[in-house]
């Protein structure tokens, strides 16, 4: 099965000189925990709702001031439609991530996360390794 078969669709994004609030307003609005960042039509980065509580809440920023471009995660691991879904656990597995964009043709089409991947009975096994591969190195 490929990425396009069961990513998200309907994705939500940002620009670099988006603020605060309003990256805030679209996650409390679409129900999401994350937006990628987009200039000139190319994902060049991705923020979470922890990069807005760690890089502006957390360093007392005025985040009516911030923007998207200053807290941003640059240059996120990204994958395209057309990769198998095998691909994009090991993805998030190594780069110890949840979330991935998905490209076709360099364009942002859709969102892939761990949720998605776990959703689809026969790929339990690949979000399973995923979500070991996003938590190793945390001691409980």
């Amino acid at each position: 099965m490929q990425v396009k078969d069961i990513m998200t669709t309907d994705v939500n994004f940002v620009t670099t000189t988006t603020t605060i609030p309003d990256i805030a307003r679209v996650m409390k609005q679409k129900d999401i925990g994350s937006v990628p960042v987009l200039q000139n039509n190319k994902v060049v980065g991705i923020i979470t709702d922890r990069d807005i509580v760690l890089r502006v809440l957390a360093e007392n920023k005025d985040y009516n001031k911030v923007t998207a471009g200053e807290i941003m995660t640059a240059d996120p691991v990204c994958i395209n439609e057309k990769e198998d879904v095998d691909t994009a656990a090991e993805m998030m597995a190594e780069y110890q991530v949840k979330r991935l964009p998905v490209l076709s043709k360099g364009n942002l089409v859709g969102m892939l996360s761990l949720g998605d991947l776990a959703i689809e009975q026969i790929h339990v096994d690949e979000a399973s390794n995923a979500l070991s591969g996003i938590s190793r190195g945390i001691n409980h």
